[in-house]
């Protein structure tokens, strides 16, 4: 019978957050299927992915082949839900590995708390995002910044969103991106001033993912102690 990770050798409300450089999406998915194990498994607590891809259209279960026939990038079938989707650079994806607790174990919910958590990203710029009845993602002015595709196992999620910083708009041509035409698609930097780096929208997203699902970081360790006969670097 399978069950949940009850193993507890990590604290309980905990986020671990990986930075990633630019990877493939092969890459970063592997990695996200031995996470997802290692959670059910209690070896590790929650996790969040944060990563750039290289150029790549992914397949969620529910795409229409037809959305797609006309692409010429490589393509990826994903166990999310969700239609086909773009990755490229400009794009911050971001793959949390939650196990949900008991409280929070609704799909629908999870998919709104994810929204939640870029609208509040945007709410920073003083930009005001917006949900769309029936679809899922975040938009700004009836086009769309953020798609958000997801997959659950035994409570533990992976995939993830997707928030278009500065991405070439014009890969969305090759197919219709969540079965919608591409001409939808935008950037942040549409509609706000963008920081030298993505840096800041990586912080952003990370304390509000931990305010909405009532996570909180690691403590930050103290600095090493001097070695002997050295000056201590913060002197008391």
């Amino acid at each position: 019978m399978e069950h949940q990770a009850s193993d507890k050798r990590y604290p309980e409300g905990v986020l671990e957050v990986r930075r990633l450089q630019r990877t493939p999406f092969a890459e970063v998915h592997e990695l996200q299927r031995a996470l997802v194990e290692q959670r059910l498994r209690g070896e590790i607590g929650d996790v969040l992915l944060l990563v750039e891809h290289e150029p790549v259209i992914t397949l969620g279960r529910g795409t229409e082949r037809g959305d797609v026939s006309q692409a010429r990038l490589p393509i990826v079938e994903v166990e999310r839900g969700g239609e086909a989707t773009y990755h490229g650079p400009g794009q911050l994806v971001a793959y949390p590995i939650l196990l949900l607790p008991e409280g929070r174990r609704d799909l629908h919910r999870y998919l709104r708390d994810l929204e939640e958590v870029v609208l509040r990203v945007l709410s920073e710029f003083g930009v005001v995002g917006t949900r769309r009845p029936g679809l899922t993602g975040v938009w700004i002015d009836g086009r769309k910044v953020c798609s958000i595709g997801v997959s659950v196992r035994r409570w533990v999620t992976w995939h993830g969103l997707a928030l278009n910083l500065d991405v070439d708009l014009g890969q969305y041509a090759q197919f219709r991106p969540c079965g919608l035409d591409a001409t939808v698609m935008a950037n942040m930097r549409d509609f706000v001033e963008l920081p030298p780096t993505r840096l800041l929208f990586e912080v952003l997203v990370v304390k509000h993912l931990c305010d909405v699902f009532a996570l909180e970081l690691p403590p930050i360790p103290p600095p090493p102690a001097p070695a002997p006969g050295e000056l201590p670097l913060y002197p008391g």
